[in-house]
C-alpha cells in the first residue's frame, strides 16, 4: 500500500480529511482532534512506556511518543508493517525511544506489568478473541495503568459468516472491559465517522483500476474487497473512543 500514491492520497483525503500530521500518516480514520482527545484522557508522562498493539506502520503510536516524550513499544503480526514502523521512527527522530516487535492481541510476548499505557487504534474490531485480547492488555499493564481503544462496534447480525469481522463481533465493549478488570473512564462515539467510512471506501472502489496498476493485483483486490463488503453490509454500529483504567496503585 505505501507504494500506491493514489491509495495514500485517497485515504488521507477521505478517511481523516488530511487532519493528521503527514509524517505520522496511517491507514485508519483517526483525526488529529481525536488523537488529542485520547492523549488528554490517557495523560502519558515522560518516560512512561506506551504499548501500541496492532501498530501497523507505527503512525499514531509514534505521534503519542512524540507528543508525550514517552517510550513506545509497537506490537504487530506483520513483519512488513514492523519494518515500515522502524523506518518511520528513524525518519521522525524517535528511533531511540521506540522499538517494534512481532506479536498479536492475545500474545504480545511482553513481560507482565511492563506498560503504563496500552493503546490499539482502528484494529481491535478485527481481534479473533476480544476477551483474550483484553486479558492480555490487563496482564502487561501496571496497576493503575490505562488502556485506550479507538475501534468499531460491530453488528453481529450483519457480520455472521463474514471473514475476520464475523469471528468475534462485539456490539458494546464496556461489558468486556469490565469483565477483564478495567474501570471504564470514557466511552464516546466519534464524530462524523460514518460519512468518512463511506467516502474512503467508496473512493477505493472507484479507483480499483488505478490501484491494481500501482499496488499489484493481490493487494488491490484485498483493499477493494474490504471496501465493497463494508459499503454493502454496513457492519459497523458505531466507532468509539474508549479509555479504561486498571485498578491498583501505580501511576
Amino acid at each position: 500500500m505505501p507504494a500506491s500514491t493514489t491509495f495514500s492520497q485517497l485515504w488521507r483525503q477521505n478517511a481523516y480529511r488530511d487532519q493528521f500530521p503527514a509524517e505520522f500518516a496511517h491507514i485508519g480514520f483517526l483525526t488529529l482532534s481525536e488523537a488529542q482527545r485520547l492523549l488528554a484522557l490517557l495523560a502519558p508522562r515522560p518516560n512512561d512506556v506506551v504499548v501500541d498493539v496492532a501498530c501497523g506502520t507505527g503512525g499514531p503510536g509514534l505521534w503519542v511518543a512524540q507528543q508525550s516524550s514517552a517510550s513506545l513499544i509497537g506490537v504487530d503480526p506483520s513483519p512488513a508493517g514492523l519494518s515500515a514502523a522502524r523506518q518511520r521512527a528513524a525518519r521522525t527522530g524517535l528511533e531511540s525511544r521506540s522499538r517494534f516487535e512481532q506479536g498479536s492481541f492475545e500474545h504480545t510476548h511482553l513481560p507482565a506489568s511492563s506498560a503504563n499505557i496500552v493503546i490499539s487504534i482502528e484494529a481491535f474490531q478485527y481481534a479473533p478473541d476480544k476477551r483474550a485480547g483484553l486479558t492480555e492488555f490487563a496482564r502487561i499493564l501496571q496497576p493503575g495503568g490505562r488502556l485506550g481503544l479507538v475501534c468499531f462496534e460491530t453488528d453481529p447480525a450483519k457480520t455472521k459468516g463474514i471473514p475476520v469481522l464475523g469471528a468475534d463481533p462485539v456490539a458494546d465493549y464496556r461489558p468486556l472491559l469490565e469483565s477483564a478488570g478495567f474501570d471504564v473512564v470514557a466511552y464516546e462515539e466519534t464524530p462524523r465517522w460514518a460519512e468518512r467510512v463511506d467516502a474512503a471506501f467508496g473512493a477505493i472502489v472507484n479507483a480499483a483500476g488505478t490501484l491494481t496498476a500501482e499496488m499489484g493485483e493481490q493487494a488491490s483486490a484485498s483493499a477493494v474487497a474490504e471496501a465493497m463488503i463494508t459499503l454493502e453490509i454496513q457492519p459497523y454500529a458505531r466507532r468509539i473512543l474508549a479509555v479504561a483504567n486498571l485498578p491498583g496503585q501505580g501511576r
